[in-house]
């Protein structure tokens, strides 16, 4: 079991950390003027709590320093803007804490806490949710995490501003945030000074994002390598989007029903809703053929489809959706994921999951033609919001009775800074990807797929992964992983294990010095 072995009491940050040794071991002091005497704090302050823990994983007993903290971000003129908290895991009994690797961690919404990372995936304890079902009431479960990261880098918990206790402070508003470019600058400035502060700039550097969490992974990356001068070792994409038109079925555009299609048979599959393959992924495969051969070539010509052509692409797509042919018939082909979400489990009477197509729900409206709602988000979120309130302040000792946001009201500006061509409401940031890929020939990237995920569809991943552009030797550079598991991959125990076997490779053999 976990312990907790020292707790520090809440205590003033000053502009500069002490050395490790010393933080583990007192509040630090506030920074002094070159007189020698306490310069009094101005503005907004910045808070800490530290505790100390042990973890066992794979048989190994493992130290490790928790900081519960806030960091103030500045405008451009110096003034508070931002006050953004975190949680920072370090592992105590580490030789040169300045050469060991750090990754720096978060959720995407936009608008999300990193609490679902925090609570369900990498940190040290864990909630225990029913897997593909709703988790009942309280008492929740919390566990230690044997599948934590901790033991092969220390790891940064981030909350952008306006979700968990970030906030806007001082001069500060939510636009200064809350935007594709707003909120990757404001994210720069963070890791900037929590390097600088915490003697990491020597040491491996890692983003581990998920869903809108990686769009903001390929700006934060590009911009830290070019403007900061900070290379990076790797990235990991969990459930990506980079290419937003990827998603939208939008009229008169046809990407997004070839891409989502893969996705679909394997959710018919999982269902039982059409015959069981002996392989999943050879099955796949034959789906992505169809998916960008007859079908796309059916979409494309439009009105002038032939009617034999027609009916043969309608038998081939109600056999790989287990959705009728007269559905797809008056569908023209085209079944977007609110409809499919609504359909597919008709009979039943159940919803599918979006963020995870292995959780269903009841449909009341059995008339509706889109989903309503997504089962796999009402069937986690009350114990993840009690199971990241409990830890932060029982085990961390953070205080108060301050609200933390699991989700954040937040109001965003998709429009890129000299963003050319595309849709403004659907922001393309591959390009920010393939120019930190270029300009640092050492960075790596791993992909998390998750097979029964609807938010963010695999196959719409390899379409964005395909068309970055970049020559030969750098396409090796982007690796793909698959899980059988949704959005949310962790939730499906056995994928969080392979997720983090994956992910911990990936780490060891990027972070090596060069021979």
């Amino acid at each position: 079991m976990r312990r907790t072995l020292v707790a520090t009491s809440l205590f003033t940050l000053g502009f500069a950390l002490l050395p490790p040794a010393a933080r583990a071991q007192r509040p630090e002091a506030p920074a002094r003027d070159t007189a020698g005497k306490a310069e009094a704090p101005a503005g907004p302050k910045e808070d800490s709590s530290v505790t100390l823990h042990t973890i066992r994983i794979d048989g190994q007993l493992i130290p490790y320093r928790a900081m519960a903290a806030t960091m103030i971000l500045k405008n451009d003129s110096g003034q508070p803007i931002g006050s953004l908290f975190y949680v920072a895991y370090t592992r105590t009994d580490v030789r040169d804490e300045s050469r060991r690797p750090i990754a720096f961690l978060y959720n995407g919404g936009p608008g999300s806490s990193t609490a679902w990372l925090h609570m369900g995936a990498f940190g040290p304890e864990r909630i225990v949710t029913t897997d593909a079902a709703p988790t009942p009431p309280p008492p929740y479960q919390m566990a230690d995490n044997a599948n934590s990261l901790i033991d092969v880098t220390d790891m940064v918990f981030l909350d952008p501003i306006g979700t968990g206790f970030s906030k806007p402070v001082g001069k500060g508003t939510g636009k200064d945030f809350w935007g594709v470019d707003e909120d990757a600058r404001s994210i720069d400035q963070f890791i900037t000074q929590y390097v600088s502060r915490n003697d990491r700039w020597n040491s491996p550097k890692y983003l581990i994002g998920e869903s809108y969490g990686t769009t903001r992974s390929a700006v934060l990356v590009n911009r830290l390598q070019s403007h900061e001068g900070m290379d990076f070792n790797g990235v990991v994409l969990m459930s990506s989007v980079l290419d937003f038109e990827t998603l939208e079925f939008a009229p008169g555009h046809d990407i997004s029903y070839v891409l989502y299609l893969p996705s679909y048979a394997a959710v018919a599959a999982y269902h039982h809703l059409i015959p069981q393959p002996a392989s999943l992924p050879v099955f796949l495969d034959s789906v992505r053929q169809f998916a960008a051969g007859p079908y796309a070539e059916a979409l494309e010509q439009g009105s002038d489809l032939p009617a034999a052509q027609r009916a043969q692409v309608l038998a081939q797509l109600s056999r790989y959706t287990g959705l009728s042919t007269s559905y797809l018939d008056q569908a023209n082909l085209r079944v977007s994921l609110g409809q499919f979400r609504a359909q597919l489990q008709r009979a039943s009477d159940q919803v599918t999951g979006r963020l995870d197509a292995r959780f269903s729900g009841p449909e009341q409206d059995l008339l509706g033609e889109y989903a309503p709602y997504d089962p796999q988000e009402t069937a986690i979120t009350g114990a993840f919001t009690a199971a990241i309130n409990q830890y932060l302040r029982d085990d961390l000792k953070w205080p108060g009775t301050e609200r933390y946001n699991v989700m954040g009201n937040v109001q965003w500006n998709w429009k890129r800074q000299g963003q050319r061509g595309g849709w403004q409401s659907a922001p393309y940031v591959g390009g920010d990807l393939a120019q930190a890929l270029i300009s640092n020939p050492g960075l790596r990237v791993q992909v998390e797929n998750g097979y029964y995920d609807l938010a963010t569809p695999f196959f719409a991943t390899e379409y964005t992964m395909n068309h970055l552009g970049l020559r030969p030797d750098l396409r090796g550079h982007i690796q793909l992983k698959y899980y059988d598991s949704g959005h949310m991959m962790y939730l499906h125990e056995p994928a969080l294990a392979q997720l983090k076997a994956n992910i911990a490779q990936f780490i060891t053999s990027t972070s090596q010095p060069a021979q």
